[in-house]
């Protein structure tokens, strides 16, 4: 196991403890708050950790890098969080786990396409069993029931998120490998930022600040949230597409459903029964061939 399957299978177990959070705070929070928000607390955490790793020197990078950096953060943060937050606050946790299966399938189509990359005979094997551990973990949704428009209105919003996310991370993957990690990290969380506010100022819509009074946000949750689910999770998630191939990774990435179920179990008190234990076998089963071959 090298440091970039490390770092994707890490990246997919702090996000699944970001995602509890968050589904706790799209309570009471839009998406594009929600977002911008959260954005705005990692980009604090995220300056200091890059001049205390790389100090005050700042590297000359090439304008294409910048350029596409900088786009993979509008798509992959200011579009395409928001969107999942919107389809998660629709749909519920459990019928976002479905459509976030689409996630490696587009990473390794995407991957195909532009990076030449190829999967061979047991990683294949490996993606179908993370795949299918995934689908059967997230499968049952106690939620309310929702009408056709709702269910297809989320889908569409799930759908695209994941789209949009495997995009950005595909297309910046080659700036990863040449560049340092921190800064194209925070030239991309910059790039979302910058998103965002232009999306607040375009619908004419007041920033949180000024929306919301600071003592009726849940600042803990919201700190946590933003600690687990972007700051460290941003962090190796990218460093894993950095260390070996993004097939590889978003399929590693995937294991974020079975985390999701353990944490809740562990956090939650929510049971684990056996469609949720052959689930969460098929996936480790499948993380397993993915590492040995």
């Amino acid at each position: 196991m090298g440091i970039g399957e490390i770092c994707s299978i890490s990246a997919a177990a702090t996000w699944a403890g970001g995602v509890i959070v968050y589904k706790r705070l799209g309570e009471s929070l839009p998406p594009l708050t929600l977002n911008l928000i959260k954005n705005v607390i990692v980009l604090g955490m995220i300056v200091p950790t890059v001049f205390a790793v790389h100090g005050l020197e700042i590297p000359i990078l090439p304008a294409s890098s910048i350029v596409l950096a900088l786009i993979s953060g509008v798509l992959g943060i200011a579009v395409a969080d928001t969107l999942y937050f919107r389809a998660l606050n629709t749909l519920g946790a459990g019928r976002m786990g479905i459509i976030g299966n689409f996630y490696s399938p587009f990473v390794i189509v995407l991957s195909y396409v532009f990076l030449a990359e190829r999967l061979n005979a047991l990683q294949l094997v490996g993606f179908a069993l993370v795949s299918g551990g995934v689908l059967i973990v997230s499968s049952d949704d106690p939620q309310r029931r929702l009408s056709k428009a709702e269910l297809r209105r989320g889908a569409l919003y799930g759908v695209a998120a994941i789209l949009l996310m495997a995009t950005a991370i595909v297309m910046v993957k080659r700036v990863l490998e040449a560049q340092p990690l921190l800064w194209i990290v925070l030239l991309r969380l910059a790039g979302g930022v910058v998103g965002m506010l232009a999306i607040f100022a375009w619908r004419r819509q007041p920033l949180p600040i000024f929306a919301h009074r600071p003592a009726h946000l849940r600042w803990p949750l919201i700190v946590l949230a933003a600690f687990l689910g972007q700051y460290l999770s941003m962090v190796l998630w990218m460093a894993g597409y950095k260390y070996t191939e993004a097939s590889i990774a978003a399929v590693l990435n995937e294991t974020a459903s079975v985390f999701i179920v353990l944490l809740a179990a562990l956090f939650l008190r929510e049971g684990i029964d056996r469609r949720k234990l052959v689930g969460v076998t098929c996936t480790l089963s499948g993380v397993a061939c993915m590492l040995l071959a």
